[in-house]
Formats: C-alpha cells, structure tokens, sequence
C-alpha cells in the first residue's frame, strides 16, 4: 500500500509539468534516416534491379555431329587391321578384314569421319554387333568444334537462347590461359539417357558417367572464334593456350542463365 500511496502523490503533483518533453537525439535522427533511405534504395533494386546467375555442368568438346560406334555385322576373326588411330576415312571405308564360314567379310565405315578408337585386333574372334571402333564425324581437318554440356533437366527450361558460355577444359590450365568462350547454340528439350549419349559420343563409359545423377539435357554450346589464337577460338586471356584443342576433351560449363528481379524470389 505504500508504494501505491506514493505514485498516486506522483500523479497530483504538478510540480514536473513544466519541463520540456526531450525528444530523440539527433543521432538517433541519423540513424533513423539512414535506415529509410537503405530500406527505400532496397525496394527499388529489387523491384528494377536483376541478378545474374550461372549453372555449372560437365561438358566435352566434340565436332557438331558427334560420333558413331561401328559394329561388326558378321561373325569370324579378324584377319587384318585396315585403318589406324587418328586417321580420317571417308564413308564406306574399310577398317577391318573378317574371316567367316562364309569366306572373307570387310567392315567398313557408315559415314565419314576419324577413327577415336579401335576395339578390335589382329586374330581376335568377334560376333555380330560386336564394337569394333568409334568414328567421329569429321570430314574436313578444319570442322569447327563444338562443346556439348549436359545440364541437369531443371534447369534447361530456364536456359536463355544465346546464353553466354564459359568453358574450363580439363587440358589447358586455367590460371595461365583462363577459359574458354561461346555462346548456347541449341537445347535439346529431351532428357538424355545413357544409351543416347554413348551414340552421340561414341563411349559407353561417358553415356554412364554423364547420368549418374540423373538424366541431364544436352546443351550445344557454339566455340566463338577467333583467328589471332593458336587454337583458334577466344579465350579470356588475349592468347589462350599456344596450341590446339582435340575433340573428345573433357571440360565443365558454366551457362549464364536468364537475368532475374529480386523481387520475383519473392512472388509465387
């Protein structure tokens, strides 16, 4: 009851009513201004500003049609090796000799391009559909490159056409010639599978490696070029490497993807 009795005599005197009201500070005012012309800077950038954004995936470096796995349409034994690693054959040219009940059998490309591999040897016993060797599909030595990057499916909706592409290839070492240039070409809209891929590049272990976290899509990324290069392409160093780039060479792709508002994180 004292404590009561006290501020109600607190309440009647009127003794303090003369004082002045004390106001905030003006440092308070600063800060309070501050804070109003951050928070308005900020609703403005979100609704008028972008942000850019980047996906990153696994990509090789391969000519624009890709490749082909040659198959042996006979049984037998291989009796003679007719081309050579690296050597470029036009189509229906003989890559191997096949000994059959039937006599003698030459196997011989389906289209024109390199030889990337040769699975057969001299003696060996194969049966039909057997892999003999994987034919890229080059006929010029001067057929531009291209970079083929596989993106996870979600993300290819999203991809810009266009779109600026920054390559790290795996045998140029990127602090010294940085990386490479190009821009997205095309996407293919299908979900690639490991079967498709092994018949796009010709190497049943790449079809496994790229879709073991799922089926990605295929992103056809063009190299730009440039002349005054040794490889002939544009880097993000003015030389880039002092040599030139050979298809069938790993890398990883970061894709730009399309400009977004802050504001639409925000917005269902």
């Amino acid at each position: 009851m004292q404590f009561r009795q006290q501020a109600l005599a607190k309440l009647q005197s009127p003794e303090e009513l003369d004082l002045p009201v004390r106001f905030a500070r003006p440092q308070g005012w600063l800060v309070l201004s501050v804070t109003v012309v951050v928070m308005a800077a900020a609703s403005v950038w979100a609704a008028t500003g972008s942000v850019a954004s980047t996906v990153s995936a696994p990509a090789i470096l391969t000519h624009g049609q890709g490749s082909y796995v040659l198959q042996s349409p006979v049984a037998g034994q291989v009796t003679a090796v007719l081309a050579q690693q690296g050597q470029r054959l036009p189509a229906k040219a003989p890559v191997l000799k096949v000994r059959t009940e039937q006599g003698e059998t030459v196997v011989r490309t389906v289209a024109a391009g390199r030889i990337t591999a040769l699975a057969a040897q001299m003696g060996q016993i194969i049966s039909p559909g057997a892999d003999v060797a994987a034919v890229e599909k080059v006929a010029k030595a001067d057929d531009p490159l291209y970079a083929t990057v596989y993106v996870p499916a979600e993300n290819a909706a999203t991809i810009p056409e266009d779109a600026s592409v920054d390559l790290t290839v795996q045998s140029v070492p990127t602090q010294e010639y940085g990386v490479l240039r190009g821009h997205v070409k095309s996407v293919d809209r299908a979900a690639q599978t490991p079967q498709s891929i092994t018949a796009f590049l010709g190497d049943s272990q790449l079809g496994e490696q790229f879709t073991k976290r799922g089926r990605p899509v295929a992103v056809l990324v063009r190299l730009d070029r440039r002349a005054a290069t040794k490889s002939g392409y544009k880097w993000s160093s003015q030389d880039g490497p002092p040599y030139k780039l050979t298809s069938m060479t790993m890398a990883t792709g970061a894709i730009r993807m399309a400009d977004q508002r802050p504001i639409d994180w925000l917005l269902p």
